[in-house]
């Protein structure tokens, strides 16, 4: 049976004319596949609870609640989901607690520039609300699904400088924050790889490349989510654009937290598509 995959964006930093739904700065997606229900990511805050209700998604029977690392804009909805399952009719049998996976480092404190960005949640309450698989590991959720785990850092452009950001390790010490938990999500279709990020903080070159040896599958169909590409260095641009007009990708659906002149330098590499709350995607 060819697999099959369906993505719809709860949340985004864009929406779209002539459609009711709001954004926001963060991201959150709904995603079938292989009999399986993902919310991947929970976006600021609980709007995208509101989103999924404007879309007819209803996720009181999520199969696993994915997070692609611990910043706020990622976690920050996970308050609402608690609260929202709480009041999930007991009696309903499509009813259930999902299974959360993250990285390790997902629910250590951060910060930034001295205010706090990391999860509202810490790991000891969300372990009181959810089964937790905690790995940096590839998790597979289908046969054609994984969860990519902690990303090695092949590309030296891709490089990431910790600046001012920090994490607070559990035996007390801040540490500069490599933003080792980030990771993404990579679906095996009949043409090729789909990769989901979040924010891309590992390089989706760096991603793309780790998808590729864990699902044993050299084509790249479509990369959807952020590229964390907000004012990258010139340098950075070219060698990411090479990098994807490499690929052959159909398409780069570049949101959340990639700028308007990085797509525009993107689209000269690859075929850059539009994303916006409420927007379904196929494969």
């Amino acid at each position: 049976m060819t697999p099959q995959l369906i993505l719809t964006v709860l949340v985004d930093n864009t929406t779209l004319t002539d459609h009711e739904f709001m954004g926001e700065a963060g991201l959150s997606f709904h995603i079938e596949t292989g009999g399986k229900k993902i919310l991947f990511d929970t976006g600021l805050s609980g709007l995208f609870l509101t989103n999924a209700e404007k879309r007819g998604i209803f996720l009181y029977d999520m199969d696993f609640l994915i997070l692609s690392h611990g910043h706020i804009d990622h976690t920050g909805g996970v308050p609402t989901f608690s609260c929202y399952l709480a009041g999930a009719d007991p009696s309903d049998r499509k009813s259930r607690v999902p299974h959360l996976i993250a990285h390790p480092r997902c629910f250590w404190p951060k910060e930034k520039d001295g205010r706090k960005n990391g999860s509202p949640v810490s790991e000891a309450e969300i372990r009181q609300q959810f089964s937790v698989n905690l790995s940096d590991k590839p998790v597979w959720i289908t046969d054609d699904l994984v969860f990519l785990g902690e990303i090695p850092k092949r590309f030296a452009f891709e490089q990431g400088d910790p600046g001012k950001r920090t994490i607070h390790t559990p035996n007390g010490k801040i540490e500069p924050d490599s933003l080792l938990d980030d990771s993404s999500l990579a679906f095996r279709s009949a043409k090729g790889l789909i990769i989901i990020t979040g924010c891309s903080h590992a390089g989706i070159c760096n991603i793309t490349e780790y998808a590729r040896e864990i699902c044993g599958e050299k084509r790249v169909v479509d990369i959807i989510g952020g590229l964390h590409l907000l004012s990258p260095e010139p340098k950075r641009l070219v060698k990411t654009g090479k990098y994807l007009n490499r690929l052959h990708l159909n398409a780069l659906h570049a949101c959340h937290c990639t700028s308007l002149p990085a797509k525009l330098a993107l689209a000269d590499y690859c075929p850059m598509q539009e994303v916006g709350v409420g927007m379904k995607f196929e494969w």
